[in-house]
C-alpha cells in the first residue's frame, strides 16, 4: 500500500515538472549552455555577455568595500586630544589691607537655662534649684524695680537664667507682660534692665453648637476648649442657670479669640460676642469698654450682663446663721434679731465688694469687729463684719464689684471665723438671700450710640451670618437624606 502511494506521488511530481518545462521552454533553451556539472564536456572556456556582467559587478563590490569600510571605521573613532582645550592663567589680585584694630572678636555664645514654674513651686525654690542663693534673688527683685512678675508667679510661667562658670548669676530673662520680654543683666557695674517688644496677635474664631447632652460636649464638638466654654458660661451666668435651666436643643453661637505671642500660642483670649438660645429665649452678649476704661459684657439693649450686686460676696463653706427677726445670740445668751447672713469660711478668705460703690465706713464697730460699709447709690448700701484685716482701703475710695475689701476673721462678738453680711435699703437691713436685686442701669446715651454703632452692628451681622450658614447646612443635609 505504501509503494502505491510513493509511485503516485512521484508521478505527480514528474507531471508538474514536464508542465513547467513546456510553459517556460524558451527560458531553458536560452540557458541550456550553462552547466556546473562535473561531467560536462571539456570544451574551451567561452564566456557569454551575462557572465561578463556578473563578474564585473562582483569586482566592483570588492573595490568599494576596500575603500568605504576603513573610512567609516576611522570616522567612528574619538579624536585624540593632544593639547588642552583651554589654558588658564593666574592673575594676582590686590586685596585691601585690614586694620587689626577694626577686627572685633566674635562674642561668645551664651547658654541661657530655661526653667518652667511647677505647681506649688515658689521663686525661692526655683533659685535654689539653680544653685543660686537668696542674695541672688534679692538682687534680681531689686534690679527689676517695681515689676510684679517676681511677686506673683504662676505654674507654666518661664524664667531664663544665665549662670557663669564660677556659679555667679549673670542675668535673668522673663516676660514682663504679654507684649514685653525683659532681660536683667547683673554682670556689669550695676544691674541693667532692657525690654524687647513681642509681636502679640489676637486670632478670632467662630463656633456654633447645639446642646445634646451637656454644654461642654457641645462646646467640644464646636471646636472650643474647656477654658473657653467656662468663659461662655461665666458671661451668661446671671441669666442662665447652666445646672437646672439647660435643655436639649438649646444652641449657642460664639465669636472668640486666642492670644499668640511671636507666632506661638500664649493663652486663651476672650468672648467677643455671643448668642445663647435657652428654652426658646434668646440672650446676647457683647464685649465693650465703657468711658471709664472698664471692660464688661452688655446685651443688645446696652444693659450690663453682670448683676448690680453679688448675691454672696465670699467663697463660703456653709451658712452658720440665717437672717431672722430673733435668735439666741451665741455669746450674749439672749434673744435678739440677726439682721444679716453669716457665711462661715476659713480665716483669711477674701471678701469681695458686692457691687460698685464708695467706702462709707472702715474701722472698728462694737459687736461687728473690723467693719466695712459701702454705699452703692442713694438708697442701697452693704455691710461686712468680723474681718480679720482690711484690704488696702480708705474711706471715700471707689471700689468695683468683686474687688477685695478685706479677709474673713472672727473679730468682735464671734465664736468662729465667718463673714457677717448685710444688705440695706434706706438703712434698713433686708435678707440678702431673698431681696430683689435691682437691674443694672443701661449705658448712658453717648456711650450707647458708640456701643450700637461700633460693637452691636458689625458683630450682630457676623452672628446672623453664622446662623444662616448653619441653617443652610442643615437644609442641605436634610435634602441629601431624603
Amino acid at each position: 500500500m505504501g509503494d502505491v502511494k510513493r509511485a503516485a506521488h512521484s508521478a505527480r511530481k514528474q507531471a508538474i515538472r514536464r508542465k513547467a518545462q513546456r510553459r517556460h521552454a524558451h527560458f531553458y533553451d536560452s540557458r541550456a549552455h550553462w552547466s556546473f556539472s562535473r561531467n560536462a564536456s571539456s570544451e574551451p572556456l567561452s564566456w557569454s555577455r551575462e557572465r561578463w556582467i556578473l563578474a564585473g559587478t562582483a569586482f566592483l563590490l570588492v573595490i568599494l568595500s576596500a575603500l568605504v569600510i576603513p573610512a567609516w571605521a576611522g570616522a567612528m573613532k574619538s579624536p585624540k586630544i593632544t593639547e588642552p582645550l583651554t589654558q588658564h592663567s593666574v592673575v594676582p589680585l590686590a586685596l585691601p589691607k585690614l586694620d587689626p584694630a577694626s577686627i572685633k572678636p566674635l562674642a561668645p555664645v551664651e547658654e541661657w537655662q530655661t526653667v518652667q514654674v511647677q505647681p506649688g513651686q515658689t521663686l525661692a525654690d526655683i533659685f535654689l534649684a539653680q544653685g543660686l542663693s537668696m542674695t541672688d534673688l534679692q538682687h534680681v527683685i531689686d534690679g527689676a524695680g517695681g515689676t510684679k512678675v517676681f511677686h506673683q508667679i504662676k505654674p507654666g510661667q518661664e524664667f531664663q537664667f544665665l549662670v557663669g562658670g564660677d556659679h555667679l548669676l549673670k542675668g535673668v530673662r522673663f516676660d514682663q507682660d504679654e507684649s514685653t520680654i525683659a532681660t536683667l543683666r547683673l554682670d556689669g557695674a550695676s544691674p541693667q534692665l532692657t525690654t524687647q517688644v513681642r509681636d502679640v496677635q489676637r486670632r478670632e474664631h467662630l463656633a456654633h453648637g447645639v446642646i445634646d447632652s451637656s454644654l461642654f460636649g457641645a462646646g467640644s464638638k464646636a471646636g472650643m476648649s474647656t477654658a473657653m466654654v467656662l468663659k461662655l458660661a461665666e458671661v451668661f451666668k446671671y441669666d442662665i442657670d447652666f445646672v437646672q435651666d439647660l435643655r436639649v436643643g438649646d444652641s449657642f453661637t460664639v465669636i472668640y479669640d486666642d492670644v499668640y505671642s511671636d507666632g506661638a500660642f500664649l493663652r486663651e483670649g476672650d468672648i467677643v460676642a455671643a448668642e445663647f438660645v435657652n428654652q426658646g429665649k434668646r440672650y446676647t452678649a457683647y464685649r465693650f469698654k465703657n468711658s471709664d476704661g472698664k471692660i464688661g459684657y452688655f446685651s443688645e439693649e446696652g444693659r450690663p450682663l453682670a448683676g448690680s450686686f453679688l448675691r454672696i460676696p465670699v467663697d463660703f463653706t456653709r451658712i452658720s446663721s440665717q437672717f431672722s427677726a430673733g435668735r439666741m445670740h451665741p455669746i450674749l445668751g439672749k434673744m435678739r434679731a440677726h439682721k444679716g447672713v453669716d457665711y462661715a469660711a476659713p480665716t483669711g478668705t477674701p471678701i469681695h465688694a458686692a457691687g460698685d460703690g464708695v467706702v462709707k465706713f472702715r474701722g472698728w464697730m462694737n459687736g461687728y469687729g473690723n467693719f466695712v460699709v459701702i454705699q452703692h447709690n442713694a438708697t442701697i448700701s452693704t455691710a461686712y463684719g468680723h474681718m480679720s484685716r482690711f484690704a488696702n482701703l480708705r474711706v471715700g475710695q471707689h471700689v468695683s464689684q468683686g474687688s477685695t475689701i478685706g479677709y474673713v476673721g472672727m473679730t468682735g462678738l464671734a465664736t468662729g471665723p465667718h463673714l457677717h453680711y448685710e444688705f440695706r435699703v434706706n438703712n434698713v437691713q433686708r435678707d440678702p438671700q431673698t431681696v430683689t436685686l435691682p437691674k443694672p442701669e443701661p449705658l448712658p446715651a453717648a456711650q450707647m450710640a458708640k456701643f450700637k454703632k461700633e460693637v452691636v452692628a458689625p458683630q450682630l451681622a457676623r452672628l446672623n451670618r453664622i446662623d444662616s450658614n448653619v441653617k443652610l447646612a442643615k437644609a442641605d443635609t436634610a435634602k441629601s437624606d431624603d
